[in-house]
């Protein structure tokens, strides 16, 4: 059977099933393509978010940083103009300590007016200190901190921990976190080692040799 051309239906589904194949090469070559770009952009959108997340940390960090570096300018940037103060303030102490109780008890009453101006003057000068950061240490009693404290001299008291402060020869300061001044001591010498506590808060056993930096008497 014959159509209307002639050509009978098998001769005419056999010259259009050519093209059709001819075809599926370039869908699946655009296909590949597509999926290439793609594959590519997906990379670029990867590596440009990591870029984005690194530059938003780096930023963080900066931020922080200055907001660190502003805050102990603020704070260290008196540190010499607090060094002298504390002189003054050492003037003063040592000034309210060579009265005992004795001479100010027999004192008139201008005297004792005068000391308590004094020791007025003295706390306001602490107070003032400390509004800015700078604190004295009063290590009496404590045990001896060499990142605090300076040894003198040795003091032999079996009554009290091997260690421990005795006398404070001269008060020390600290401005923020930082030492500025450490205070002078004379700590004691003999009696059981005062005990040591791990990072745990345990107590841990004391050093073999603990001379706090003295040199070992012969």
């Amino acid at each position: 059977m014959t159509d209307t051309t002639g050509r009978t239906p098998d001769a005419a589904d056999n010259e259009t099933e050519p093209t059709a194949r001819e075809a599926d090469p370039a869908s699946a070559a655009q296909a590949a393509e597509a999926a290439d770009l793609a594959a590519v952009l997906a990379r670029e959108a990867a590596e440009y978010k990591d870029r984005w997340m690194r530059a938003l940390a780096e930023m963080e960090n900066l931020r922080r940083r200055t907001e660190r570096e502003v805050a102990d300018a603020r704070l260290y940037a008196i540190t010499q103009f607090a060094r002298d103060i504390v002189t003054v303030a050492d003037n003063m102490e040592r000034a309210l300590a060579a009265l005992d109780s004795e001479l100010r008890e027999k004192a008139n009453s201008s005297v004792k007016a005068l000391l308590d101006g004094v020791e007025l003057t003295e706390r306001e000068l602490l107070k003032a200190l400390e509004k800015h950061g700078v604190k004295r240490l009063d290590p009496h009693g404590q045990k001896f901190d060499p990142h605090r404290h300076q040894a003198m001299f040795e003091v032999p008291d079996e009554t009290v921990p091997a260690g421990t402060v005795m006398q404070v020869v001269q008060s020390g300061y600290t401005i923020g976190e930082r030492v500025l001044r450490p205070a002078l001591v004379g700590i004691a010498k003999g009696g059981p080692k005062a005990a040591a506590m791990d990072a745990d808060g345990n107590i841990a056993e004391a050093p073999a040799n603990d001379n706090l930096g003295f040199p070992d008497n012969e």
